[in-house]
Parts: structure tokens; C-alpha cells; sequence
């Protein structure tokens, strides 16, 4: 982000107008959802105007997106220092039993390698958060082998394991309710 004020505005007013974009919604449709006036919402994301946390508030809550998220964008947070670990606060959540946590983290990081690119040799993505330091291995039986679902390796994890099981070889999940 530019260290210019006026930098700032406009870089927040883009991200707001591809946030909206990727929402599909118009300028006035976003303006309604969000509580403020049409040529306003323009405004800001021309960069012309300085919106308060409040709007922004009323913007993120609009877009279906984190306020902090646009208060980063607008210099109001400082960005979080480290990348947030989905994956470990599935693991943590203590209303999903253990077939559910294992299913989630699974589609969770399928999603991420395709987002992310191709995957390197064992499956896991190059990038942050790709076992610098970890040293994890996955084991042998967690792939495609395993009940046709890649197993996420412990260092797309952020270290933690993710036990192979918990799901059939259709990919739908065994065992009764938890």
C-alpha cells in the first residue's frame, strides 16, 4: 500500500470496487445493503473520499467480508503479522466431532492447492506455510491410495496431523453420528 494519503484512498477504493465485482453487485445495490448514499459509495471508490470506520463497517458487513479487513486496507489495523491457520482452528473446534474436523481441512486444503497452483511432488503446495521448519512428513498411506482423497501433509496443517480415516472410498463419510 502507498505510503501517500491519497494513495491509500484510492488502493481502498479499488479493493472495495473488486470486492464488490467479485460479489456481483452494483454500485447501487452495494450503496442499499450498506446503508449509504449511491454517489457516496462512488466517492469512495474513486478514492475521493475518506470513509470512517464506521461506513467501513457498514461496507465489509455489505460485502460479506471482515470490517478488519477493510480497516487494513485503509491503514486503520495494522495487517496481521502472521497468515491465520484455518486449518488448526478446525482441527480446535470443539463442536464438530473428529470425522467432520478431518472433512473440512481436507476440502479446506484442496481448495487452497488449487488456488495456490500446482502442487509439488507429495501433494503439498509451495507457498507460505509449506513445512519451513516443520519437518512433518506425510505418511505413505495418506494420498489418493488411502480412500481416493489426498490427504493433507502435517506441514499444510501448520503442523498438526491430520489422521487418515473418516472417509469411504466414494469420499462420503463412514461411521455414524458424533
Amino acid at each position: 500500500m502507498g505510503t501517500d494519503p491519497a494513495d491509500r484512498w484510492s488502493e481502498l477504493g479499488a479493493f472495495i470496487r473488486e470486492q464488490r465485482s467479485s460479489a456481483r453487485l452494483s454500485l447501487r445495490r452495494l450503496s442499499e445493503l450498506a446503508g449509504i448514499s449511491n454517489p457516496y459509495l462512488s466517492q469512495i471508490e474513486r478514492g475521493l473520499r475518506r470513509p470512517s470506520a464506521e461506513i467501513l463497517q457498514q461496507i465489509a458487513k455489505a460485502l460479506r467480508i471482515s470490517a478488519e479487513t477493510l480497516y487494513v486496507q485503509a491503514g486503520i489495523l495494522d495487517p496481521p503479522s502472521e497468515v491465520p491457520d484455518l486449518a488448526r482452528q478446525i482441527l480446535a473446534d470443539p463442536h464438530l466431532n473428529e470425522e467432520q474436523k478431518q472433512a473440512l481441512v481436507r476440502i479446506y486444503l484442496s481448495f487452497r492447492r488449487e488456488h495456490e497452483g500446482a502442487p509439488n511432488g507429495d501433494g503439498a503446495t509451495a507457498g507460505p506455510g509449506s513445512g519451513a521448519g516443520s519437518g512433518a512428513q506425510s505418511s505413505p498411506a495418506a494420498g489418493p491410495a488411502a480412500g481416493g482423497v489426498d490427504q493433507p501433509s502435517a506441514a499444510e496443517t501448520g503442523g498438526v496431523t491430520v489422521p487418515a480415516g473418516g472417509a469411504g472410498d466414494n469420499g462420503q463419510m463412514t461411521g455414524g453420528a458424533g
